[in-house]
């Protein structure tokens, strides 16, 4: 039987009960229902619109990303990202393919924004991050997608591939917000960010979703687009992240609300440098941090013409990067990337 507030309390005056009054119970209720979207905070704080005009600023002179193209984008110039002012959508729609704590039941709101600042020749987005289809549009067409999504019962607003656009972003959530936006933000990034810059983001952004590709600049350079600087600059940019949004923390029904969540994609002939990485999240990072072990690498887009990435990656690959992240002590590694290795290690058994 389902109690309601009313029942709750007319049992307990007269079963005497001290719980209505106990301070565990009023935290507990005053912690359910206080959570709020950091954007929303830092609007009631009046500080918002002053973080999306210091974004925008940065269009003049473009400097969002790694890049510093240093192009005036207010005036159509187009750097490294072939980006302009406007954002240009792929498409928009709830999403059941991410991280389990941002599916749920009702999907990940995703919003698919075209062009890259990173352009890996391994992408498996190429046709929106390397040629840019997709349709150009108004920050306000962006905030209806996003009450759209809220709408349709996604749990979150999943923003994928966003730096080159987070002037736009900001000023799309401050539309959406006031029109009754309540979602947490997720800024899904290749980890190719200026900490600087992510710290604009600060109070706005509730979960981080961004990449840890390479450990190794040789790596970054020759595989996205001449980035040697992708390792050092995307650690700066993730322990910025963690300052800010700290661990996962997830509701009572497992649905993330606020923390990172870092992906890494395992390569083949350990491109990705994995052990590097795993060691760098347990001396860097808090060990709960949480991690996901990707095994979904295929050779799309331009890889085929470099051997080294030529091909998929093999079971042994895939185990020897996992039995990396469990001896460097992570503690909180994604349960569908643990599901898979104890699906292996079953088969290896028996």
């Amino acid at each position: 039987m389902k109690w309601t507030r009313r029942d709750f309390i007319k049992y307990s005056f007269l079963v005497g009960s001290p719980l209505l009054l106990s301070p565990l119970f009023l935290h507990a209720k005053k912690k359910e229902e206080q959570w709020v979207p950091a954007y929303e905070k830092l609007e009631k704080e009046g500080k918002l619109g002053k973080r999306i005009e210091q974004a925008y600023a940065l269009f003049e002179k473009c400097r969002l990303c790694p890049r510093m193209c240093g192009v005036n984008r207010r005036k159509g110039e187009k750097g490294f990202c072939r980006a302009s002012l406007k954002p240009v959508i792929f498409s928009f729609n709830p999403h059941f393919g991410e991280e389990m704590p941002l599916v749920g039941a009702g999907g990940s709101g995703t919003i698919f924004f075209s062009n890259c600042n990173l352009r890996c020749i391994f992408c498996q987005n190429w046709p929106i991050a390397h040629e840019g289809r997709g349709k150009e549009v108004q920050d306000e067409d962006v905030a209806d997608m996003m009450l759209k999504l809220q709408k349709m019962g996604c749990h979150n607003i999943n923003l994928v591939t966003p730096t080159h656009v987070m002037p736009n972003i900001l000023n799309a959530t401050r539309i959406a917000l006031k029109k009754g936006l309540r979602l947490p933000l997720v800024y899904n990034t290749s980890g190719y960010e200026l900490a600087e810059v992510v710290k604009i983001l600060d109070g706005i952004v509730d979960i981080y979703l961004p990449d840890m590709k390479y450990m190794d600049s040789d790596k970054s350079a020759k595989y996205s687009s001449g980035a040697s600087d992708y390792p050092e600059v995307t650690k700066k940019a993730i322990i910025e992240m963690q300052r800010q949004v700290g661990v996962l923390q997830p509701d009572k029904q497992g649905i993330a609300l606020r923390g990172v969540m870092i992906r890494h994609l395992v390569m083949p002939n350990r491109v990705a440098g994995t052990e590097k990485f795993v060691r760098w999240v347990a001396e860097a990072l808090p060990k709960n941090t949480y991690i996901n072990i990707m095994a979904q690498y295929r050779v799309e887009y331009k890889a085929f013409e470099h051997p080294e990435i030529a091909r998929g990656i093999t079971v042994e690959e895939f185990m020897e990067a996992m039995d990396w992240a469990k001896k460097s002590g992570l503690t909180n590694l994604d349960p569908q990337s643990k599901a898979l290795w104890n699906f292996y290690q079953q088969r290896r058994s028996g």
